[in-house]
């Protein structure tokens, strides 16, 4: 199988990965130990990777890095057998954000041009030279400043970003991402179970990935209330700089432009019919029907990135909780990266 090293080098990676989140310092080998001074180093970068959350999804990678696992995610593609060099430009939302387009590509026999984002540029690059150690050095990448004698092009940007960078690959085979975000759609009778992983979509990564939920549909005679009391378990979040200078600034405009709001003292409910929020606040407006709310959704499909909702509701949604854990074929902008990869 043309992919044998590399599955399998993955899975080891997988397992390296798994090795270290069970071990504390004191035990690490070399390898772990560059590792995690390699986190401590992103987080002193950019503090928004705390070393918490670089945990978190690092183990989220790694259960994902199974034989099985990986080779059920490939057969549903034909595969090339022409590599290609394929251009990616990577966002810095999240800690290694970037890292399924990278893995798309090699896994899909073509060689990735990786440009970093200027936010995330310690972990990638580690953790591709392992991979590449476990495939007996099968894997080819390259790290480069600027995109140049490339194929094909995976580009990650804002709204804005991404007119530029459609006009500028306007000659090549392309995938040009835009904003997104995800929404929460509540049926009212929630148990608090489900309401505590709600937590988890709002709040995981400070709320700063397309995954994150920053917009609540509410049935019209639902109360605010119980949603902060779920949300506690998230309050020291309000002791992050970066996080407690956007609630200050947020929570300001509000009161100077009398403006209605619900507020817990480290995040703010307001309703507003917008799908984005500012960072610390979460939108939310409210329904009378179920099709009402599935209007919404549909009006704003082309923005949303994930449903969370009860499956009853019948709106191909996710489960609670379930937002930062995507499979390996889950892809952004519901746009299939594999199969794009498979045609060039």
């Amino acid at each position: 199988m043309l992919n044998e090293n590399k599955i399998l080098g993955l899975e080891k990676l997988g397992n390296f990965i798994n090795e270290f989140i069970q071990k504390d310092d004191e035990n690490y080998n070399e390898k772990e130990e560059r590792l995690a001074y390699l986190m401590k180093r992103s987080e002193i970068e950019n503090p928004w990777f705390t070393l918490e959350n670089q945990r978190y999804n690092l183990k989220q990678w790694a259960g994902l890095f199974t034989k099985g696992n990986i080779e059920n995610w490939l057969s549903k593609y034909e595969l090339s057998n022409t590599p290609k060099r394929v251009g990616l430009i990577l966002a810095g939302n999240i800690p290694i954000v970037g890292f399924h387009d990278i893995i798309s590509v090699v896994l899909s026999n073509h060689i990735p041009i990786i440009k970093l984002s200027s936010k995330d540029k310690l972990m990638l690059p580690f953790l591709l030279e392992l991979w590449k150690e476990f495939s007996n050095n099968e894997i080819e990448f390259e790290i480069v400043d600027r995109l140049e004698n490339f194929d094909a092009v995976i580009a990650t940007g804002s709204n804005n970003t991404a007119r530029y960078l459609e006009y500028y690959f306007k000659n090549h085979l392309s995938i040009i991402r835009k904003n997104r975000t995800s929404i929460a759609v509540l049926k009212g009778d929630e148990t608090v179970e489900e309401l505590q992983l709600l937590a988890d979509d709002i709040f995981r990564y400070f709320g700063l990935g397309c995954r994150n939920v920053t917009k609540l549909l509410l049935p019209k005679d639902m109360k605010v209330d119980g949603l902060f009391e779920n949300f506690v378990k998230y309050q020291d979040v309000i002791n992050h700089n970066k996080y407690a200078n956007n609630y200050d600034y947020n929570r300001a405009v509000y009161l100077l432009n009398q403006d209605l709001f619900w507020d817990n003292n480290f995040v703010m409910l307001r309703e507003d019919e917008k799908l984005f929020s500012p960072l610390s606040v979460v939108n939310f407006s409210r329904y009378e029907t179920l099709d009402e709310a599935k209007q919404f959704v549909e009006d704003n499909r082309e923005e949303i990135q994930a449903i969370v909702a009860k499956p009853e509701l019948g709106l191909e949604s996710i489960g609670f909780g379930e937002t930062q854990n995507p499979s390996l074929d889950t892809y952004a902008d519901d746009v299939d990266t594999m199969a794009f990869l498979s045609v060039i």
